[in-house]
């Protein structure tokens, strides 16, 4: 009974489950799956929970859903529980408008939130017309701001007007800053101190001058008495000035409720955080952003403090309610534009050189601020988003709230508490992160809403009371709230079902029509119920649901709008369709006036299906009136035909047709009021008829509103009856003067004098062409156009314009064949269009690069592109440039724009009459254009203008040539003047002809046809290209692909180039490489056909073009491979059936033919049969036929069949094999009653057990199972190993049942396994490989943790990629906490998540000062966070950044002292800026060491004493530093030099003290970048760096040290020089060598235009020779002129190099290699400066290899890419100081079988000799001790596997075997042991070697890299050293790296 009971609660539960899938993914209480009461009510708003016991639905699902299921049914209403939250306005004084300052209502309330709930509040604004105003202006005073001064108190009176305008209660301060008081940045000399520049005050970093007041008289007369000062370096400390102004509200005298602008007025760049540091002399405290002004007024502790950072400006100016205005100028304009995006509201305004335009940019600046109006919510717990709209309810976007001053405004405030925040549930987030008090403001305003929010997460009561073994839960679990939760080893509903027992009935599992348990996809329980392997896949009563086979739309699993639930689609809310294709909402059908389709059609899947009405429609069936020329001239003949009974619809079935009806009305409305107003000529009567058109104001009225005037305009009746006799009396007159002026040679001359007093006969101007014909040869024409000049003769008074025409090929007679075809009017062609601006011509109109040329080419393209838009199909224009005319009259000297317009032929006319009447109205839209001049052209006609001015006698006519390949030996172009529409003059000479003669050409080039077709398994296409040879010589010309719908990258890689032709060679070939289907392309169903063309041009050398000039590739797709398979997976026959007959079946592509071996599997104990199987077109299915006679005797129990060589084009399905069971039959059972069945081999062995299947249930868990062996065996034997090991390594596992479970396994990992049965003769036989991958499991914790220490606030963190990612890392998150030292918190901590793993980097601002940290890193993969990795950190304890280290570039920087909104502000490195190079006068006080900007060396040096600092950047990665001091007497010298190097290379740090006694204190610190070859790069990117650290005391053995050292890779050079007082003797020889030797160390820097090294080097396999390589561009100052590719094999070899000349190309296609090679790849830059480092890469193509061509891959064979692995980690251990041994593990994948290794030894600077070592054999670790080895020396070593296909990467480590005990070293024999490198080490703490090595002081320091893109991890432990000097113990702490 209790079964059955559990059979029917499965069922029901089953049967829920089914129902509510369809919406399983909206409903997210559903989705939560919430175990409990709690959970379910947490899960979000609206959420129920059910806690009745005999309720069979799901317990939480929303609350109407478990109502309509029944819950509470049976009268128990608090078997419902669900939550609710409160809102609560708590203060809500109405807004008084007669108080002038800024309010809000309400100004407090209290909210709480359920998760997911969202809450909307209706908020008032109120800003009074001119509101309270504090203006504060904070100007530079240093030198080159003198000008800006004194303009500034010129402008006192327009100051006051100003301040007046804005506001009528208004303060006013001022304030003045240059920078710190303190080297370098100020010169300390005691002269310069008290006057710097002539008329100067002494330097100061802030000063308070005046105090906000509304006294503008003594506001003036203060400024009249300020006086500028100086300051050294560009960089200015503004910020040091800002946030004083900010803080010291008092001293400033800042009012509360009043607006706050603080004007910044600069011309340089700023200084920020760690400055302090890294430039200054000294070493600075952060700042605490307290106000510090003393009696003075002054900034009293700049020089104790360092800068603030952005964050902190940004955070403090926003607490103040403080607006910034920067107004600066040109010289570092773009640096505070992107400042500026960092503040919530700021502006910048560009000044003059002078300032004289500043209080314009102040002006101009508020009045902005106050336009952009946006409200903000301030102190956002991290648990809430905020959204605000407008009174309509649209989201408003920033700066869209246009409150008007004076008035009270409105908007709607929502906020909406998170279900979840980055994949975490809200209600297990900290409490601050779930309340708080926020305060919601527009950004101008001081008063803010306060709204108190908090989180609800409510807990339910019946979960504290817990049943204990409950009745209902068959006492195997606890009743809690209604539902059993059972113990461990209990399943079901009910508890009542074991989870570990198998069922040996598992009928019930099997699904109706399958023969399965469970469909193969999962384990059947002895209840019954069916337990899914991978549950995260297949799901179902029967396991029979694979999550991943649902439709799919655009290639996308249900068009990523759902998820794939019981075998069907469960669409997100709004979205539906089979695979929810189809939205629901009709807002993408939604017309001009709101409606749905305009009424004229449905909309139906997101899309407007509209009704046939005969005209053109919008997508949104709107009539398409600019489709058609416009209103007017779409609605012509409709008005025509229903208000006249005319027109081209006067039938009135046409007119019926009609989108709309008119109107006839007695006047109509004013052409502004109307959407057109229109007048056409009515053909039928001549008479003139006008109408109005406009939309609609009513919304339901969808047709447009057309208005016609009754009363049409007609000429007025006149006398025609005179008309014939007036022209009878004319006709007379003429013939009379023609026979007076033939016959009558006496009268000639008086007739000529009285005709010319007649007005009618007077003699006036005349326009012609000068010459009656042009003769040119094809060969002498280099321009595409002929100048033609026209002349004018008679008074040449006033202005004529004169309209021409040119006409192509007038020699050819009408009955020509090429006239006899029409061109389509619907084919596209180009329109040259060519017009004179109305503005002059320079020339830098003819440079592209040109900054006002782009911006003219982009004005013009804007306002044609506006006019073109009335014509249809038109695109937009292109190809535009500039010239200038010479023989124009007097317009000759303005600018020509020449450009292209693609439109259909058809258009000819319509896009001349829009031209010509643009041009002469003297606008294209909004572009200036002189009236008189346009040309406008085709390929076989054109049309134009040109105005002779008034005294102008000639101009050139430009007449295209037409010049065309097809062209006749000899043609005629015919250019016409039409008529003169301005002016008075006539027309002489109407036309000449232009004769082009063609020359006789020596060959013709052309393609031999104008289409090519190929597929994509071409991989190339080849076009010939064909010469004709008329006259033998050499010949050229130039060949370019373009794109059509196939696009370059993508379908094919574009080729270009020029032929050259040999005497007698006729034909050449082009190869284009074709590219593989993309997979997204390959997922879409309707794919596109891919084209491209190919165009010769350019013909050289006697050469010309034949017939096909153009040729059309198309891109053949490959069709889809059909599919062959087994229908089942196994067959049962018996011994007594005739045949056996098994199913195969075809899928896909069933229109071919197709073909398919068949075959016994090898290895069975029986001989092989086997066969093809052929399928007819349309065939499906198709059946293997096997006679049982054809084993004789040796009928087998079970065999496997097995599909191979499919025909091209189909492959193999999933079922490639199937199992037969052969049983007896009755007759075979009575045969061998007394005899068994054979089940051995003849020597006794037992065969290989069959049907084997693995499944991964676990990431360290698989399950192997198979059919059991007859016979009785003793046992089975499973041995696995992973994937690409030797077999002879594998694990083996004896076990005794069919069914082995393998665990212990690594996750995401490739396992191979074999079986085999045993019996007392030995084993049996194994099994076929079978593969199995593990599930992916959480990733391992972060490799090492490293700080780089820039100051003792900041700090730049990094870590390494988890050594076991254990799948694909996804995301990281960094916790820091302020903790004590019980390492118990004492802050809140902060959390920060990085989206980009490649990131693995962070910078923290604003830590608290002397404070300890703990720092915690995780990784993401795709099944959740690892755990994490931690360290513990006092940043005052560390060595700060050395003076030339950089800020690593791009990578997030968060501020540690900001609210939690700032959690996720990130800002990047390379966005914070430095000050420009130069200015127009450079801030450096005093002029008798500084010329033209440039230092002068002679002061640095014998005397006195200075500070040198220069420091050089060509890029982020490389600097240039050095700093010279020169002490006296007893003072000492410091000096530290650092260099960043890559690869191998290192850098020391040293530093000189001398003191009174000469003593000199080294510190060296050894630094390595961590891996130079990654898999990955991102740009500007660098690893951070580890650092040790060695002290010793050295004598100075020659009053200076010097340290260099140079890095190939980058360029860079370090030096440094430390002069000890002993140096103030040197000869001046000694010093000019040190001088000169000084200059060039800086010039061996790297130059600045040499490119970076590319990044993202990417590897595409085309096939298994061919692989596609791709980096990404380089940063360079320079233009990048091209590549260089250099690839050889891994295992040596000729290198081959590829050089890549287009810059705009980043890839290239290698198709010689061979398969299953390892490659060494480098890709380099190249700009004008040289070529660029190099980045290397390596890689396989791994491919089954014909057994006959080792090196020619087998057809149709699958192919892979894979990275060949270096050894393993080096593991160093020193044995003495002149030993060591080192160790390593085998590599994973070693590109063959290993043979042994090979190591090499050097010096890592360079000194003696290479040493190698070689080592034989294949172990799984191996190890060499080196001898003979120098201690305090850096060595660098090297291990490489030599394997069957050569030698693999190399893996590389460096090591130091420091000692402290060399003679004058020490002073004592102290000996120290450092690790760096610990994670293999074996370090025991009773380990004597080791003990004696700590205890006697020996310091070994190891770093290890792999190259080939391999990470490494890195371990380092703390370590404190002590030494002794001059008798006073010095201590360091360092926590390098944890």
């Amino acid at each position: 009974m209790g079964r059955w009971t559990f059979h029917l609660s499965v069922g029901l539960g089953l049967l829920t489950l089914m129902l509510t899938c369809c919406y399983a993914e909206e409903n997210y209480c559903f989705a939560s799956r919430a175990k409990t009461c709690s959970e379910c009510l947490q899960s979000g708003v609206g959420c129920a929970y059910c806690a009745e016991e005999t309720f069979n639905g799901p317990r939480c699902d929303f609350q109407e859903n478990i109502i309509a299921r029944g819950c509470g049914s049976g009268g128990g209403s608090a078997a419902l529980i669900t939550a609710r939250s409160s809102l609560e306005i708590q203060k809500a004084q109405k807004i008084n408008m007669k108080i002038q300052q800024s309010q809000v209502s309400p100004q407090l309330m209290s909210m709480s939130f359920l998760p997911g709930e969202e809450k909307e509040v209706d908020v008032e604004v109120f800003a009074p017309t001119k509101g309270p105003l504090d203006l504060y202006i904070l100007m530079d005073f240093s030198n080159s701001m003198v000008d800006d001064l004194n303009n500034l108190k010129r402008m006192g009176k327009e100051l006051a007007t100003l301040v007046e305008t804005l506001s009528d209660d208004y303060t006013i301060g001022f304030g003045k800053f240059v920078d710190k008081v303190i080297e370098p940045q100020t010169d300390m000399r005691p002269s310069k101190l008290k006057r710097p520049w002539p008329d100067s005050d002494p330097p100061f970093s802030f000063q308070n001058v005046i105090k906000l007041t509304k006294d503008l008289n003594d506001f003036n007369s203060k400024l009249q008495t300020q006086n500028i000062s100086g300051n050294l370096d560009a960089p200015e400390g503004g910020f040091d000035a800002i946030l004083q102004a900010a803080v010291c509200t008092e001293k400033i005298g800042w009012r509360q409720y009043s607006t706050h602008l603080l004007v910044f007025s600069t011309e340089s760049a700023f200084h920020y955080e760690t400055d302090g540091a890294n430039v200054l002399s000294g070493i600075l405290t952060r700042n605490d952003e307290l106000c510090h002004l003393d009696g003075l007024e002054k900034y009293s502790k700049d020089t104790k403090q360092d800068y603030p950072s952005i964050p902190t400006l940004v955070r403090i100016l926003r607490q103040h309610n403080i607006i910034p205005i920067f107004a600066v100028t040109n010289h570092s304009f773009l640096y505070y534009q992107k400042l500026k995006e960092y503040f919530p509201i700021a502006e910048v305004g560009l000044l003059q050189e002078d300032s004289s335009n500043i209080l314009q940019v102040m002006e101009t600046a508020f009045e902005s601020i106050r336009s952009k109006m946006s409200i903000q919510a301030e102190d956002r717990p991290k648990a809430f988003t905020t959204q605000f709209l407008s009174t309509s309810g649209s989201i408003a976007e920033y700066g869209a709230f246009d409150f008007k001053p004076g008035a009270i405004g409105k908007f709607k405030m929502q906020v909406k508490a998170n279900r979840q925040v980055e994949d975490e549930p809200i209600c297990n987030l900290d409490q601050n992160q779930k309340e708080g008090t926020m305060r919601v403001k527009p950004t101008t305003f001081n008063a803010a809403v306060n709204v108190k929010a908090s989180v609800l997460c409510p807990v339910c009561d019946c979960e504290k009371t817990r049943i204990r073994n409950a009745p209902r839960c068959y006492g195997n679990g606890d009743l809690v709230c209604g539902r059993c939760e059972c113990y461990q080893g209990w399943l079901s509903t009910f508890c009542n079902c074991s989870s570990s027992a198998r069922g040996q009935d598992s009928s019930q599992c099997i699904a109706p029509g399958s023969t399965e348990p469970c469909s193969g996809r999962g384990d059947c329980t002895e209840c019954g119920v069916c337990v899914c392997y991978n549950p995260e896949k297949y799901e179902g009563p029967y396991c029979q649901y694979d999550k991943t086979q649902c439709q799919r739309y655009g290639g996308f699993l249900c068009n990523d709008r759902g998820s794939c639930v019981m075998g069907r689609c469960a669409c997100t809310e709004g979205w539906e369709g089979n695979a929810c294709e189809c939205s629901k909402s009709n807002q993408t059908c939604l017309d001009t006036k709101g409606g749905v389709c305009n009424g004229r059609g449905k909309c139906v899947c997101g899309r407007c299906e509209c009704t046939d009405t005969g005209i053109e429609m919008t997508p949104f069936c709107e009539p398409n009136f600019q489709a058609q020329l416009g209103v007017c001239e779409a609605t012509r003949t409709c008005v025509q035909c229903q208000a006249w009974k005319t027109g081209e619809k006067k039938d009135k079935a046409e007119c019926d047709k009609c989108p709309f009806k008119i109107v006839m009305v007695d006047e109509l409305k004013e052409a502004k009021k109307v959407l057109d107003s229109c007048s056409f000529r009515d053909e039928d009567d001549d008479c003139t008829y006008h109408y109005t058109a406009e939309n609609s104001k009513d919304p339901a009225v969808k047709d447009l509103l057309v208005e016609v005037l009754k009363k049409k305009d007609c000429p007025p009746a006149s006398l025609l009856w005179l008309l014939p006799l007036l022209l009878f009396l004319l006709l007379l007159l003429a013939l009379l003067l023609l026979c007076c002026w033939k016959y009558c040679a006496a009268c000639k001359t008086c007739c000529q004098s009285c005709l010319a007093l007649l007005p009618c006969c007077r003699k006036g101007r005349m326009v012609g062409f000068k010459e009656n014909e042009h003769v040119l040869r094809h060969s002498s024409l280099h321009t595409p156009f002929q100048e033609t000049p026209m002349i004018r003769t008679g008074p040449p008074k006033g202005t004529d314009v004169v309209r021409w025409k040119v006409t192509d090929n007038v020699h050819r007679s009408p009955s020509h064949p090429a006239n006899l075809i029409k061109p389509s009017p619907k084919e596209i062609i180009q329109y040259p269009i060519s017009l004179r601006l109305n503005r002059a011509f320079s020339e830098s109109l003819t440079r592209p690069d040109a900054r006002d040329a782009e911006q003219l080419r982009q004005e013009v393209a804007e306002n044609l592109n506006e006019v073109f838009r009335q014509i249809p199909h038109a695109q937009k224009v292109t190809n535009t440039s500039f010239r200038m005319q010479k023989n124009a009259g007097k317009r000759q000297n303005n600018a020509i724009v020449d450009t292209v317009l693609t439109a259909p032929r058809g258009n000819y006319p319509d896009i001349v009459k829009l031209v010509e009447k643009n041009v002469q109205s003297g606008n294209i839209n909004n572009l200036k254009v002189v009236p008189g001049f346009y040309t406008v052209a085709t390929d076989r006609e054109a049309a134009g203008a040109i105005e002779f001015q008034e005294g102008v006698e000639s101009i050139d006519v430009y007449v295209p040539h037409f010049a065309k390949p097809e062209d006749d030996d000899k043609k005629q172009l015919l250019v016409e003047a039409v008529d003169v529409p301005l002016g008075i003059a006539e027309i002489g000479k109407p036309s000449v002809k232009i004769t082009i003669i063609k020359d006789q050409a020596a060959s013709i080039f052309s393609f031999l046809q104008p289409a090519y077709t190929y597929s994509r398994l071409d991989k190339v296409a080849n076009i010939p290209i064909s010469r004709e040879i008329i006259e033998d010589g050499n010949a050229q010309v130039s060949y370019r692909t373009s794109d059509l719908t196939a696009k370059d990258k993508k379908d094919y890689i574009k080729v270009e180039g020029d032929l050259n032709y040999s005497p007698g060679e006729t034909e050449k070939i082009v190869p284009v490489p074709l590219l593989e289907l993309g997979m997204k392309d390959g997922l879409l169903e309707d794919k596109q056909i891919k084209q491209f063309v190919m165009d010769l041009s350019d013909p050289r050398r006697g050469s010309r073009l034949g017939r096909y000039p153009r040729t059309t590739v198309t891109i053949a797709d490959p069709p889809d491979a059909g599919v062959v398979a087994f229908k089942k997976g196994t067959h049962s026959f018996t011994s007594s059936d005739p045949t056996y007959n098994i199913p195969v079946v075809r899928t896909r592509n069933l229109e071919k033919p197709l073909s398919v071996a068949w075959r016994t599997k090898k290895g069975q104990p029986y001989d092989m049969i086997g066969g093809m199987l052929n399928f007819d077109p349309g065939e499906k299915e198709k059946n293997i036929v096997i006679d049982p006679k054809t084993f004789g005797t040796k009928r087998p129990d079970n065999l496997t069949l097995e599909l191979l060589q499919p025909s091209p084009g189909t492959s193999l399905g999933e079922r490639k094999t199937t199992v037969l069971n052969i049983s007896d039959g009755p007759e075979r059972a009575q045969m061998i009653l007394g005899n068994s069945r054979p089940v051995t081999s003849p020597g006794g062995r037992l065969f290989s057990p069959g049907n084997p299947k693995a499944q991964a249930t676990g990431p360290r868990n698989i399950r192997l199972n198979w059919d059991p062996l007859p016979g009785n065996p003793k046992g089975y034997k499973v041995k696995y190993w992973i994937y690409g090991d030797p077999e002879k390594d594998a694990e083996v596992i004896d076990v005794k049942t069919p069914q082995a479970d393998l665990t212990n396994l690594y996750p995401y990992c490739d396992y191979e396994m074999r079986v085999c049965g045993y019996n007392a003769l030995g084993d049996g036989q194994y099994t076929e490989i079978i593969p199995c991958q593990t599930l992916e499991d959480v990733p391992g914790e972060p490799g090492r943790l490293a700080f780089n220490v820039i100051s003792p606030t900041v700090t730049q963190v990094s870590w390494a990629e988890p050594a076991e990612t254990n799948g694909n890392i996804t995301a990281y998150e960094v916790i820091y906490t302020p903790i004590d030292d019980d390492l118990k918190p004492v802050g809140a901590a902060k959390k920060v998540k990085i989206d980009n793993p490649k990131k693995r980097m962070l910078l923290i601002e604003n830590l608290q000062n002397a404070q300890t940290y703990q720092y915690k890193v995780r990784a993401k993969n795709s099944v959740g966070w690892g755990p994490f990795r931690d360290a513990t950190i006092n940043l005052a304890s560390q060595p700060t950044r050395p003076l030339s280290i950089p800020i690593i570039p791009d990578i997030p920087i968060v501020d540690a002292e900001a609210g939690d909104e700032y959690d996720g502000y990130l800002m990047y490195s390379n966005e914070v800026l430095k000050s420009p190079a130069g200015s127009k006068t450079p801030s450096v006080s005093g002029d008798d060491y500084n010329l033209n900007g440039k230092w002068d060396q002679s002061f640095l040096f014998p005397g006195g004493s200075g500070t040198r600092n220069l420091s050089a950047s060509s890029s982020p990665m490389s600097t240039l530093s050095s700093n010279y001091r020169g002490g006296a007497g007893g003072t000492y010298t410091t000096e530290t030099t650092t260099t960043y190097m890559t690869g191998p290379g290192g850098t020391r740090r040293q530093e000189f003290i001398g003191g009174g006694g000469g003593g000199l204190h080294t510190t060296e610190v050894i630094m390595r970048k961590r891996s130079e070859n990654r898999g990955y790069t991102d740009e500007n990117i660098r690893d951070s760096i580890v650092m040790g650290d060695l002290s010793a005391k050295l004598q100075s053995p020659g009053g200076f040290g010097y340290t260099g050292m140079q890095s190939s890779s980058q360029s860079q050079f370090s030096y440094g020089m430390s002069l000890s007082p002993r140096t103030r003797n040197l000869s001046p020889d000694v010093n000019e060598a040190l001088f000169n030797l000084d200059r060039v160390l800086q010039d061996a820097r790297l130059s600045p235009g040499v490119p970076d090294t590319p990044s993202r080097l990417v590897f595409s396999a085309l096939g298994p020779t061919a692989l596609k390589v791709s980096w990404q561009e380089p940063h360079c100052e320079k233009d990048i002129l091209g590549y260089s590719v250099l690839y050889q094999l891994l295992s040596g070899g000729e290198p081959k190099r590829i050089n890549v000349s287009n810059p705009a190309e980043n890839s290239v296609i290698i198709q010689d290699l061979l398969p299953n090679h390892s490659y060494l790849f480098k890709v380099k830059a190249q700009s004008q400066e040289g070529w660029g480092p190099e980045r290397e890469g390596v890689i396989t193509i791994e491919s089954a290899v014909d057994p006959k061509s080792p090196l020619s891959p087998m057809p149709g064979s699958p192919f892979t890419l894979s990275t060949p692995s270096a050894p393993g980690p080096l593991v160093f251990t020193a044995l003495s100081p002149d030993s060591l041994q080192l160790s390593w593990e085998k590599p994973r994948k070693p590109n063959g079988d290993i043979l042994g290794y090979v190591v090499t030894c050097e010096q890592l600077h360079s000194g003696g000799d290479l040493r190698t070592f070689q080592v034989n054999g294949d172990s799984n670790e191996t190890s060499l001790t080196v001898p003979n080895l120098t201690e305090n020396v850096p060595y660098k070593f090297k291990v490489q596997a030599r394997t069957t296909q050569g030698f693999g990467p190399e893996r590389e480590g460096i090591i130091t075997i420091e000692s402290q005990d060399a003679g004058a070293m020490s002073q004592y024999n102290m000996q120290s042991m450092q690790l760096e490198n610990i994670s293999q080490l074996p370090l025991q703490s009773n380990d004597p070697m080791f003990d004696s090595f700590f205890s006697d002081g020996m310091m070994m320091t190891s770093q290890r890299t792999e190259t080939s893109g391999m990470v490494t991890r890195q371990i380092t432990k703390e370590v404190v050293q002590r030494s002794v000097t001059g008798g006073a113990t010095v201590t360091k702490k360092m926590f390098y790296e944890s």
